[in-house]
């Protein structure tokens, strides 16, 4: 499916920073994403600049809208997730598979991904699979969280030969209990839950939609009941020691798993993070360390991906 994709966009002009393969680059056609959804349709209106857009400080809006991507442009039906998930926005997890995919030794065709902590969305197995057909393995502390998975790969018979999900049944591990003796992946991937604690969680979702406000150009969002609208259950938004200690202890243990993994990678949200990881790795010694940045409109995320093969 791969080259369908990138024949597909190499003839538009690239328009949102995203990664030149990323079929999202043109931003979001509602109509034809609404005929392929119609679920979508009632959410769809025309903002302050007179462009057909949805309101994305409203959860339901943005998960109906993530469906519709999914089966409009990956062929994925029925894609859905329970109420307070983590809800990802596809444009930028596509943008996450699609850097990776260019990393040395990630060209040929049998490639094997492991996401680490893939929670109730599952979407990096997904769109890895849809876009590229590679194998994949999703890991989660949560069970409820991959019997949803599990149900949106059923409603997807084709998945079935192509992504297969673990549970690690303890917190304090990473790799451990996930990846198999004798067992080899190519790469692994992980958006480690960024903050330290369910107030700061809180915190950081209700600066988003006064963000997201603001850009609208009404009032400070009302503060509401203590409830993520952006959605992350418990352990997908934040874990003890937030981001950092999370790197760190995903760092560690990837050392220990260095020949059964080629290329680690992680998102690394705040930006402080990246220069103590990259001395960590270092200090473990990586043969190869790259930060990637990803763009999406004005804003800036990266990756980091070590290597000790």
């Amino acid at each position: 499916m791969s080259s369908h994709h990138r024949r597909k966009n190499q003839a538009k002009p690239v328009r949102k920073n995203l990664h030149p393969r990323n079929l999202h680059n043109q931003g979001y056609d509602f109509p034809a994403l609404v005929k392929k959804h119609p679920a979508l349709a009632p959410y769809v209106k025309p903002n302050a600049h007179g462009n057909l857009s949805i309101d994305f400080a409203t959860p339901l809006a943005v998960k109906t809208l993530n469906a519709a991507l999914l089966s409009h442009h990956y062929d994925i039906g029925g894609w859905d997730i329970p109420e307070g998930a983590l809800c990802p926005p596809i444009p930028g997890r596509a943008d996450y598979i699609h850097y990776v995919a260019d990393l040395p030794g990630l060209e040929k065709t049998n490639i094997k991904l492991l996401d680490i902590g893939t929670g109730a969305n599952g979407i990096y197995p997904l769109l890895a699979c849809q876009i590229y057909g590679w194998q994949c393995v999703g890991s989660d502390i949560n069970t409820q969280s991959l019997a949803n998975v599990s149900e949106i790969i059923a409603r997807n018979p084709s998945l079935k030969e192509q992504i297969s999900l673990r549970i690690q049944p303890d917190k304090n591990h990473i790799f451990e209990g996930i990846i198999q003796a004798g067992e080899f992946f190519d790469i692994s991937v992980c958006n480690p839950p960024f903050h330290a604690s369910l107030d700061e969680a809180l915190k950081g979702s209700q600066l988003k939609l006064n963000n997201l406000a603001r850009s609208r150009g009404e009032q400070k969002a009302q503060s509401q009941s203590p409830t993520l609208n952006f959605g992350g259950m418990g352990a997908e938004l934040w874990c003890k020691g937030g981001e950092q200690l999370f790197l760190k202890k995903l760092i560690k243990e990837s050392h220990a798993y260095s020949t059964q993994c080629r290329w680690f990678t992680s998102l690394v949200s705040k930006a402080d993070n990246v220069k103590p990881a990259k001395k960590l790795i270092r200090k473990l010694g990586a043969v190869d360390i790259r930060e990637i940045e990803m763009k999406q409109g004005n804003k800036v995320t990266r990756v980091l991906a070590w290597t000790f093969i």
